[in-house]
């Protein structure tokens, strides 16, 4: 089967002709994150078996993939485009050029992650006119000992890393479902924040959207905001909702929006229908906690958290123009996040009944993640012997920042991509230290060996655990090298505030670099045109 090279003309019309499409980008994590295609879910090579049946369930669906334009065979996306032909995916293409090749006929490529939810934060405050406070003006009220509920709007695992005193987490998804149970009275003044801007103002428009009485605000940028204006941040925080804390109370207030912003409701045997099309993509959405999703949840699901489904969906959905259908247990999370889905431009239901609506479908066998190669295995003790005969080298696959803080005496560090180079010469049997076997097998399936390649059992763990020593190179691999991190403004969260100031100038900035196609997608309510972006309490 020929893999068609497409320009970036033809890319264009059909990003926006109304056809689902999966827009690839096959390059490592932090090449993606300096310059990227708007639409583009980041697929990097290193993982592409291990994510593509999850984002891509769908094999008829068509296919772009691309990366920086190198030429065969140091060309990811042809590989991975041949990849994507072996598991069954029948239109795939390569955009002719890649990345480069987009910029040279005249569109933007986007810096940073998760772009359409970020822009979209800014076209909603626009819209909404979200009322926001400044830090100076929070910190005074919590100084002053005014009544305020500072609620998180991220996940706990971002609460933990830093947060605004007093603040609970709750993120953005359970807000219609818990906010209640955390501020039980009318009156109480409300500020959402996150670590920048995005999920402050969508989450304090969710509240005001929902039609709760208090009033509520957007921290102004968040706890980079905070920080720049020399307050301190806790860290290790362990304040969130309650396990017991939800309530229905706003359930017909979530109806409502829902019905406001055209969401569907649709039946068990409608999904069932849908996911028996050939012609769409379907994704099933559980939106509730982490926890929940572990108790149980319906066949055929996959979990997305409702705050991260609308602050990252490109984790979650890799296909343009897919159904999402959602559901929760309580007729509020589902309607809420699914309204602000539809505003972003997405055919997003809810399903009627959530947990209880006896829906079970059949994963289907394409979204069946691969089976990996067979690899085989040392052990730490028989890998710190031969290592002590020089007979074995040893490749450490982890990502590059692990590396650079903990690795084996003597191991390389590389990745999928280089793997097969870096490996060119070697006559010793080759040992690997990989988080997940899957990954190591997949990228040893590229190469060429001298011997079967062996697999550490249990990873640096089982190593250090056996008495192993690990040693630590801050500089190595060199930020060139690591393909894998993403440094645009990454130390904004470390003590560097001008890192901190870049960070929230691209965010702001990012509708500016919109096209009309891309700017016309979403579907917000209009603003006067005489209108300021966002209003100060």
């Amino acid at each position: 089967m020929t893999i068609e090279r497409i320009a970036p003309s033809l890319l264009k019309t059909w990003l926006h002709d109304g056809e689902e499409i999966a827009l690839l980008d096959v390059r490592e994590h932090g090449q993606y994150g300096e310059a990227h295609l708007f639409y583009a879910t980041p697929l990097p090579w290193s993982r592409l078996e291990l994510d593509v049946r999850r984002l891509v369930p769908r094999t008829g669906v068509r296919v772009v993939v691309y990366d920086d334009g190198a030429p065969a065979p140091e060309s990811v996306a042809w590989r991975a485009a041949e990849r994507l032909q072996a598991l069954g995916y029948t239109r795939v293409s390569v955009l002719d050029g890649g990345a480069p090749g987009w910029k040279a006929a005249g569109h933007v490529l986007f810096a940073g992650v998760n772009l359409p939810s970020k822009t979209f934060g800014e076209l909603a405050e626009r819209a909404y006119h979200t009322p926001r406070v400044s830090a100076a003006q929070l910190a005074a009220m919590l100084d002053a000992g005014t009544p305020v509920a500072v609620l998180d709007g991220r996940p706990v695992a971002e609460f933990r890393k830093m947060n605004i005193p007093t603040a609970t987490c709750c993120p953005n998804g359970e807000l219609p479902y818990r906010v209640r149970s955390l501020v039980p009275d009318d009156t109480t003044p409300i500020v959402i924040n996150c670590a920048g801007r995005t999920r402050s103002i969508i989450g304090a428009q969710t509240l005001i959207n929902l039609g709760i009485p208090n009033p509520v605000y957007a921290l102004e940028n968040g706890t980079q905001g905070w920080y720049l204006t020399d307050h301190v941040l806790e860290h290790g925080g362990m304040r969130r909702y309650p396990d017991g804390s939800g309530s229905a109370t706003l359930r017909e207030a979530a109806q409502r929006l829902a019905a406001r912003f055209g969401v569907p409701t649709v039946d068990a045997e409608t999904v069932r229908g849908w996911a028996a099309d050939p012609r769409r993509t379907l994704f099933l959405c559980d939106v509730r906690t982490p926890e929940e999703f572990a108790r149980g949840s319906l066949p055929g699901a996959q979990h997305t958290p409702g705050g991260q489904l609308m602050q990252a969906l490109d984790q979650y959905v890799g296909v343009r123009g897919a159904r999402l259908v959602l559901f929760d247990a309580d007729g509020t999370r589902a309607p809420t996040v699914a309204s602000w889905l539809r505003q972003m431009g997405h055919d997003a239901s809810v399903l009627a009944g959530g947990l209880e609506s006896g829906l079970a479908l059949a994963a289907p066998a394409a979204a069946e993640t691969p089976e990996a190669p067979p690899l085989g295995r040392i052990t730490a003790q028989e890998l710190a012997a031969r290592l002590e005969r020089g007979d074995i080298a040893l490749v450490d696959l982890r990502p590059g920042m692990a590396f650079r803080a903990a690795h084996i005496p003597g191991a390389r560090w590389s990745i999928r991509p280089r793997l097969e180079r870096d490996l060119a010469g070697e006559a010793r049997q080759i040992a690997v230290v990989a988080d997940e076997p899957a990954l190591a097998a997949w990228a040893l399936a590229d190469c060429r060996t001298a011997q079967p390649p062996l697999l550490l059992e249990g990873g640096l763990a089982a190593w250090q655990a056996a008495g192993g020593r690990v040693e630590a190179t801050p500089d190595l691999p060199g930020d060139a090298d690591c393909i894998d991190h993403l440094f645009f403004v990454h130390d904004r969260h470390d003590g560097n505030k001008e890192a901190a100031r870049r960070y929230l100038e691209w965010e702001t900035g990012l509708v500016a670099q919109l096209d009309a196609d891309e700017l016309n997608a979403f579907r917000l309510p209009d603003a006067p045109a005489d209108a300021a972006a966002g209003s100060q309490a």
